[in-house]
């Protein structure tokens, strides 16, 4: 094992931007390439998703679960990341004044520009990126991530370990440092490109309970089935679409989990997790159809969360 000393700025601080650091690890089925947390040449420095833990290459059994989504890549721009992605919702954002500081676990605290309502999909000021560590192994690598300032303190942990399944374990664990209590959602965006899959009737989308929801619009191309989603037709450049309430018919069935496979290669997800599910939020384009699974988080000052998802890789 290695491990990087407290403070230490992570990453190769000498690299061009065109040259982010990332770490390999592998096992006998799964290899993996991991972006590393860099405040000046990071893969990934939007201030939306947790920076720790972006995997940005994922191949098992001669498959590639995950790939470059954009065809062109922007460090900066809030979705500008790949693989299995972790946002946290805002804390504090609504009782800050303009100039003032919140909270978003995994990137730091931010400033509060205006009183306007909170936009994830712009890019906000770092106050305190907090100060990050890692300990990295042959098939595994824990992101530790600390914050503390007088309204707020969290020591969060996150773990990425290749299993023999095969598949991809996520372990998280959120320390309350602080004098609040630390509450909001927790969702994974999943950009999982399964063999560079176009997004249409080869997309397969199961759930183990009845979905209904609403669509943003009334799209000719997508419909939601007995046990899934069903795509008409492959999606157009510029055409997305979305549904914000995917829920499970039946409260008692709100079971964490969902299955995406690309029909015509044979590579596929099967997701699990031990958060209580809300819902999720379907969200796709031509070159990437993702469910994003939202779970509540309280975690009061003192107390520890803890909670995993579980990726197998089917092929």
């Amino acid at each position: 094992m290695r491990a990087l000393q407290t403070g230490a700025p992570i990453g190769n601080s000498g690299a061009r931007a065109s040259e982010f650091p990332v770490l390999r690890i592998t096992n006998r089925h799964v290899s993996a390439q991991i972006c590393l947390p860099d405040t000046e040449c990071g893969y990934y420095r939007g201030t939306r998703f947790d920076w720790s833990g972006i995997v940005r290459d994922l191949r098992s059994r001669g498959h590639r679960y995950v790939s470059e989504w954009q065809s062109r890549h922007d460090p900066l721009r809030h979705d500008g990341l790949t693989g299995p992605a972790d946002e946290f919702t805002q804390i504090g954002y609504e009782q800050a004044r303009p100039g003032e500081e919140f909270l978003k676990i995994g990137v730091g605290t931010l400033r509060k520009p205006y009183d306007q309502p909170y936009d994830r999909f712009r890019l906000y000021e770092i106050i305190d990126p907090g100060i990050r560590d890692l300990i990295a192994g042959r098939d595994r690598v824990e992101f530790r991530h600390r914050m503390l300032n007088d309204d707020y303190g969290y020591d969060y942990r996150k773990t990425l370990v290749l299993t023999d399944a095969p598949g991809l374990r996520l372990e998280y664990t959120l320390k309350n440092l602080g004098p609040a209590p630390l509450t909001g959602y927790v969702y994974n965006h999943n950009f999982f490109t399964l063999d560079r899959m176009a997004t249409g009737p080869d997309t397969s989308i199961h759930f183990p309970f009845e979905p209904e929801g609403t669509w943003r619009e009334a799209y000719d191309s997508v419909a939601l089935t007995p046990d899934g989603v069903v795509f008409r037709r492959n999606l157009r450049t510029g055409e997305s679409v979305f549904m914000g309430d995917l829920h499970s018919q039946d409260p008692a069935t709100r079971e964490y989990g969902f299955s995406l496979r690309n029909l015509a290669t044979g590579a596929g997800i099967q997701a699990s997790g031990s958060g209580q599910l809300s819902h999720m939020v379907l969200w796709a384009c031509p070159t990437v159809a993702c469910l994003e699974p939202y779970t509540p988080f309280r975690v009061f000052p003192g107390e520890t969360g803890v909670w995993h998802i579980d990726y197998e890789l089917l092929a």
